[in-house]
């Protein structure tokens, strides 16, 4: 009797049952708890997405997931895959139950027991959080606000709640750790409103708090302020367009302000802002104690050391709780955020970002030309300004050594790789190597509009903020193409970025992720975007700190050297001291040595040919032993699409194995290649491969000639396009045949069912042997 009950049955007639036993009600079950959208694949399409059987929540808190398994089941059975989602969701508790038994594992104590029955929802309260204060309650079991398709994501939920935590346990330096593109803004927003609504604050009065909201930029701060905006009647940006509205006065009625600090490069031509350095004076003109939280957007962008522009501002707002955002996991070149604030309380990275189906993966095209490494001196050159003999490193270009005529080979090398209208942001060296890539773009590209590429850097004020809007307005299709330097790394929330172009190097590997993060938002229709690398600057993803996992030690900071205002004035001195250089190549020649495709591997980064045929050769093994397997595989087309989701889902998408077939033999069928690496098996055109069936006996078994024309017509389509054309199924195909429509082709070929049957015998004789 046993075994006629499935796991559905269990749950309905048994988990469920002992769930209301122990007081549970559906308000605090959540069957069926899907909690990532699985990884973009192409075509649309999305990898399996996780989910637990049971997530049980009590007030606004997740405290348990319990797995199912049908009532014949071992309960264990589901406890591995359970502890692996609550480290995941970070939840406390796991059961595992087939509906007769339950097992209780503990994570924190990591031990566990069976039991007779659920705990109730407030005994697995109580054991989670023991005694609480009142404030204490009432903070951690506010709910967030309520926004209709805005529903938080796992880890933004996670991230709040660890900040809750931490404040409960009067921490008064927090860090969050995210990937760019995961939504910081939001999960400020959801913090600030549990914050207001608790009517938490330093003194525990009955009265909402005072928050400031720090910003690099005047662009993020006006972002964060429209993320805010269910919430607006709350907030107020400190400026000094709004201190002079007031009478010089500082800005008091409000309880989340707004405003901008001065970042490391504050006094750099690449800062944006104009008056930062102003308005960040007002901030001393409050009281020390005024702020009960304070939030630093992008919080490694300069200020936790001891030089930092706003830590004088976080010094003498020592008072307030301080929370630091930022998209950089702990490493040398930002040890001084982690120093100030300690370890980050809650870590998301790219690589699960990607993983999750929240961000967009990436391909890397890495274009090497003869300059990549640098340029070598020749007479025959047109070289204005003097210049020695010798190699000058490709890192000396557009800062030393002007080559107009690469920029232009560089454009027009640009808008071949990438589609006319696909969003793209090119990063360059410096502000003027902007200007000169967009004068070059404009002297190639096909869509002859003003506004077609932009260039966006603080030199162009106000019009290059105006240009900015657009481009992250899903809805406008210009500007396609903007070129900046540095003031792009952050503060761009363009979903639609297709391609981001690197043409400067990057020393930093905080840059370097922020500039990524730049493509990695998800929109509909985008399932990858592009890096073209023509400076090798993504050697950097092969850097052992790239992951975004958590380096737990580093060095001590005396063992660094540590970079100084005098080391920066002596780099200026010694850059001033080279005279610049403008050579017109005319002996040089300038062409494309290779291009070479890679894409992101289950660690999140790019897998070089090498390592890509290693991982798909092991993966191929996995799901056939031999090549009647793989030819049953692919000639049925139901099984073939099967195969070609779970290599996708395994990370090896159709895009890669198009690719990986250009190495072999353009005009091939993914079939012989896959056949080639696994067995060694001789690699057939689809032209051969038509030739075979034509030959054959197969074509004899029809009679009418319509029928013989179909067959023909399927063949040439195959040759043409491959196997892929036929995954849509016969009624396009006839359509496109004008042969008739599906019933008159039936009738040729003996009926419906006989039709059918040909289709399916048809891709079987393709690949016979």
């Amino acid at each position: 009797m046993q075994n006629l009950y499935s796991e559905d049955d269990t749950r309905v007639k048994f988990i469920d049952a002992k769930l209301y036993d122990s007081s549970w009600n559906e308000e605090n079950i959540k069957r069926n708890y899907y909690f990532t959208d699985g990884r973009k694949l192409l075509g649309g399409k999305r990898a399996q997405r996780k989910f637990a059987d049971y997530l049980l929540r009590y007030e606004g808190n997740n405290l348990a997931i319990i797995e199912a398994k049908k009532f014949s089941k071992d309960p264990l059975d589901g406890l591995s895959q359970g502890i692996e989602y609550a480290k995941i969701l970070n939840v406390p508790f796991v059961y595992s139950s087939n509906g007769e038994k339950i097992y209780e594992y503990d994570m924190r104590s990591h031990s566990g027991e069976y039991i007779d029955k659920f705990p109730s929802p407030k005994e697995l309260f109580d054991r989670i959080f023991g005694n609480l204060k009142e404030w204490q309650y009432r903070l951690l079991t506010q709910k967030p606000m309520y926004i209709p398709q805005k529903e938080l994501r796992y880890y933004q939920k996670i991230a709040i709640d660890k900040v809750i935590e931490a404040i409960i346990n009067n921490k008064n330096r927090i860090l969050l750790t995210l990937a760019t593109g995961t939504g910081k803004t939001t999960i400020a927003f959801n913090l600030c409103y549990r914050l207001l609504e608790a009517r938490w604050n330093k003194e525990n009065k009955d009265q909402k708090p005072k928050i400031l909201f720090l910003c690099d930029r005047v662009s993020l701060r006006d972002q964060a302020l429209g993320e805010f905006n269910p919430i607006e009647s709350d907030c107020k940006a400190i400026s000094a367009e709004e201190i002079k509205k007031n009478d010089g006065k500082i800005i008091t009625n409000a309880n989340i302000f707004f405003g901008i600090y001065q970042s490391l490069a504050a006094n750099s031509k690449e800062q944006e802002n104009i008056q930062e350095e102003q308005e960040s004076k007002f901030y001393l003109q409050y009281p020390k104690d005024f702020f009960d939280l304070i939030i630093i957007d992008e919080c490694h962008r300069g200020g936790a050391n001891e030089e930092g522009s706003w830590r004088a501002v976080l010094e003498y707002f020592s008072y307030a709780t301080q929370l630091g955002l930022t998209a950089t996991p702990k490493k040398e070149e930002n040890i001084d955020t982690y120093e100030y604030f300690g370890e980050s309380v809650y870590d998301y990275s790219l690589k699960s970002g990607i993983e999750d189906g929240f961000l967009t993966p990436y391909k890397v095209k890495l274009i090497k030309t003869t300059l990549s490494d640098g340029y070598t001196y020749n007479p025959d050159d047109l070289i204005q300004g003097e210049l020695e003999k010798g190699f000058y490193k490709q890192s000396e270009f557009e800062r030393n050594i002007f080559l107009p005529n690469y920029n232009d080979f560089i454009a027009k090398k640009i808008l071949e790789l990438i589609n006319p209208m696909d969003k793209t942001i090119i990063f360059c060296v410096n502000q003027a190597h902007a200007n000169e890539v967009k004068r070059a773009i404009d002297k190639y590209k096909s869509v002859k509009r003003d506004d077609y590429c932009v260039r966006v850097t603080s030199d162009e004020g106000k019009i290059g903020l105006d240009y900015l809007k657009l481009f992250q307005d899903n809805d406008k299709s210009y500007p396609v193409i903007l070129t900046s330097s540095k003031m792009l790394t952050t503060g761009v929330d363009a979903k639609n970025v297709r391609n981001i172009v690197l043409l400067a190097n990057i020393g930093s590997m905080v840059e370097f992720k922020q500039i990524i993060g730049r493509g990695t938002r998800v929109y509909e229709g985008k399932d990858f975007f592009t890096i073209l690398d023509f400076v090798g600057a993504t050697k950097l993803f092969y850097d052992p700190k790239w992951d975004g996992e958590k380096i737990e030690e580093l060095k001590e900071q005396d063992e660094k050297e540590k970079i100084t205002k005098e080391h920066i004035k002596q780099t200026k001195e010694e850059s001033k001291e080279k005279k610049s250089v403008t050579i017109h190549l005319k002996g040089t020649k300038l062409k494309v040595l290779d291009i070479t495709t890679t894409y992101v591997g289950a660690q999140g980064k790019p897998l070089s040919t090498k390592e890509f045929l290693e991982f798909l050769i092991g993966k191929l093994g996995e799901y056939y032993d031999d090549e009647a397997k793989l030819r049953e595989i692919w000639s049925d087309q139901k099984n073939r699409e099967r195969f070609l989701k779970a290599l996708a889902n395994d990370g090896v998408d159709e895009d890669a194995l198009k690719d990986l077939r250009e190495i072999f033999q353009k005009d091939c069928d993914i079939y012989d290649v896959l056949a080639h690496l696994s067995f060694n098996a001789e690699i057939k055109t689809r032209q051969e491969r038509v030739l075979q069936v034509e030959n054959g006996e197969f074509l004899k078994r029809f009679q009418k000639e319509k029928a013989i024309k179909f067959i023909e017509f399927l063949l040439g389509r195959y040759q043409q396009y491959g196997i892929k054309d036929f995954d849509d199924g016969l009624k396009p195909l006839i359509e496109l045949s004008s042969l008739g429509n599906v019933r008159e082709l039936a009738d040729e070929f003996g009926g419906l069912e006989i039709l059918k049957q040909s289709f399916d015998d048809l891709q079987r004789e393709i690949y016979l042997n």
